[in-house]
């Protein structure tokens, strides 16, 4: 095995890694060919679900509201802003584009799977060890990331912007192209951020990061995370921004975490 991965060139390892990259857009093509076949799943019931005041978040928010506060504090009922295709090709290409973002989401794990073997020859067996489940833990995380976004970041940025006016004589009339960017954008960005704990696994491994670097400036850790949160979520609402400020702390706890368990490993 050894003697094979010396006797490999450089043009070598580019043909590996890009039969690798063939399997991947082939297995994403799919996906999102047979998600551009379903427009009226993709768009009406998932893209414009935050849409409607039946959405599940909202039902959640107005029952904690009832129970908490007994008020409607929390109940979302109206928007104030109307969708509309201004462009004549703007709903084909926007078809298209969210075909294709969800055809990479749903190949994602495959995606990774094929990284994994394309790097698995060159790693000795100590390493194979350490990231063994690399495939299964980077795609939890990931899809963990896509459904906080998609629950929580996504539904409050959309009544917030969407209902947001400076005066009752301009109506809010949304383009479908900004809409759609900002509740793909938002999605898809939050999955990669929850990849968090395997970027400091790798990190750590390399020697670039420790737990005690990440313990030391757990407080500027914090004040950055509830920055993030009121710039990801812009509606004042003290409680949205706690909504998505706890999340992101405790992903950065369990990256703490990580980061010690591999240089407990290493010590070993």
């Amino acid at each position: 095995m050894c003697a094979e991965k010396k006797e490999m060139s450089f043009l070598d390892h580019l043909e590996a890694l890009r039969w690798h990259l063939v399997r991947s857009v082939l297995v994403i093509g799919a996906a999102a060919v047979v998600c551009f076949l379903y427009p009226e799943i993709i768009f009406d019931k998932i893209i414009f679900g935050p849409t409607d005041q039946n959405f599940l978040t909202y039902k959640v928010l107005c029952k904690i509201s009832h129970k908490i506060w007994n008020d409607d504090s929390l109940c979302i009922t109206v928007f104030a802003f109307s969708l509309k295709n201004i462009t004549m090709s703007g709903q084909f290409f926007t078809h298209m584009w969210i075909s294709f973002l969800s055809g990479l989401i749903i190949g994602f794990p495959y995606l990774l799977w094929e990284l994994w073997r394309f790097v698995k020859p060159a790693l000795h067996d100590k390493e194979i060890k350490y990231i063994k489940g690399f495939v299964f833990y980077a795609s939890a995380l990931f899809f963990t990331g896509i459904l906080f976004s998609y629950f929580i970041i996504a539904p409050l940025t959309i009544y917030f912007l969407g209902n947001y006016q400076v005066s009752l004589k301009v109506a809010n009339e949304v383009t479908m192209d900004s809409y759609v960017s900002t509740v793909s954008n938002l999605t898809f960005a939050t999955g990669i951020v929850f990849e968090l704990p395997i970027l400091v696994y790798f990190l750590t491994s390399l020697g670039l990061l420790s737990p005690a670097f990440m313990r030391r400036y757990r407080r500027h850790a914090l004040v950055v995370i509830l920055i993030l949160a009121a710039f990801i979520t812009p509606s004042p609402d003290i409680s949205s921004q706690v909504m998505v400020a706890v999340p992101l702390y405790a992903l950065y706890e369990i990256s703490i975490f990580v980061s010690k368990y591999v240089v407990k490993k290493q010590k070993k």
